[in-house]
């Protein structure tokens, strides 16, 4: 399956999507129910309040994924520790404009554990 995913404009100078990425090529995480996916492009929301998620989803419809995934940045706050507080607003807009058809994922990873001092 073809997946495109939207990232959080904030985190790109600290994140380079390696573990989206990676789990979208094993098929773990969100993907699971997939199993290994070709990521066909990864957007970021547009910057706060993630108004051009709809716009960047539909986007990557159109260039042939197959189905959106928000990585784990915007829904869970990785690496930053911080979800984003329009997420929700987000997932549901982008649900709404691409229609019961395109599987919306709300996650790609889970956190890494923490680390021990």
């Amino acid at each position: 399956m073809k997946v495109g995913i939207i990232r959080c404009r904030q985190t790109e100078e600290i994140c380079g999507s390696t573990s989206c990425l990676a789990a979208a090529a094993k098929g773990k995480g969100a993907f699971g129910p997939f199993g290994p996916c070709e990521v066909s492009g990864i957007v970021s929301c547009g910057g706060c309040p993630g108004k051009s998620a709809v716009a960047r989803a539909r986007m990557l419809k159109d260039q042939g994924a197959e189905a959106i995934v928000f990585a784990s940045c915007i829904t869970l706050g990785t690496p930053i520790g911080f979800p984003c507080p329009h997420r929700d607003m987000m997932i549901q807009a982008v649900r709404r404009k691409l229609g019961d058809g395109v599987p919306v994922l709300e996650y790609t990873h889970p956190a890494p554990p923490e680390k021990k001092s």
